[in-house]
């Protein structure tokens, strides 16, 4: 069974199934795509020659000018034209099922604990928002490499005022960690309450 320094003295026992699962790296990989294809706002538009403005009348007449028949000035070989084939708004969201979700977290906190780059600290002793005091305590973990992840329980929201101004180092609600999140982190340091949240969405 895996274990992770406190920081501060101590030692806390990570849950074998949540922290000691196979690495699927296949798992990891889908889960990763697909959070970072949700993020993504498709909010992309280029206008086709029928949205384009103007264009109605027919530039010259057929036959007689010597030049190339043209139907419209928003042609899209014409300047200010139409574009052929651009992007329109769109999801490029994709389904990955529970128990693949669950698998990849698993994987991914596993990876971690594996690694020896888990910690966790007391979020009691943030009495007042203090940077002073987050630095001080990264400080003291020697595992601790940037870019980190510091994760806490809805109730320790206060905490990550702390820990927020600090360079490469982001912060995160226990209930909204991704795999991605967890992947692209050096380090991971948890609050003890938002351990035992991750543990039961890993294990659920």
């Amino acid at each position: 069974m895996a274990d992770a320094p406190i920081l501060g003295g101590g030692t806390a026992t990570l849950d074998d199934a949540a922290f000691g699962a196979e690495f699927k790296q296949g798992l990891v990989h889908e889960s990763v795509r697909a959070e970072l294809a949700a993020r993504r706002q498709g909010t992309h538009k280029a206008k086709t020659r029928g949205e384009v403005r103007g264009g109605g009348a027919k530039p010259w007449r057929q036959k007689g000018t010597g030049r190339a028949r043209a139907g419209s000035s928003r042609s899209p070989i014409w300047t200010g034209g139409g574009t052929v084939f651009g992007p329109s708004p769109r999801h490029y969201t994709f389904k990955v099922n529970k128990k693949e979700k669950r698998a990849a977290l698993r994987s991914a906190l596993s990876l971690h604990a594996d690694r020896g780059s888990i910690a966790v600290f007391d979020a009691a002793t943030f009495d007042t928002p203090s940077t002073k005091q987050a630095v001080q305590l990264l400080a003291g973990w020697d595992a601790a490499k940037a870019p980190t992840l510091v994760v806490l329980s809805e109730a320790e929201a206060r905490v990550a005022y702390s820990f927020r101004n600090l360079e490469r180092l982001s912060v995160l609600p226990a209930d909204g960690v991704g795999v991605a999140d967890l992947v692209g982190a050096a380090t991971l340091l948890v609050s003890q309450t938002a351990l035992d949240e991750l543990t039961r969405r890993a294990t659920a």
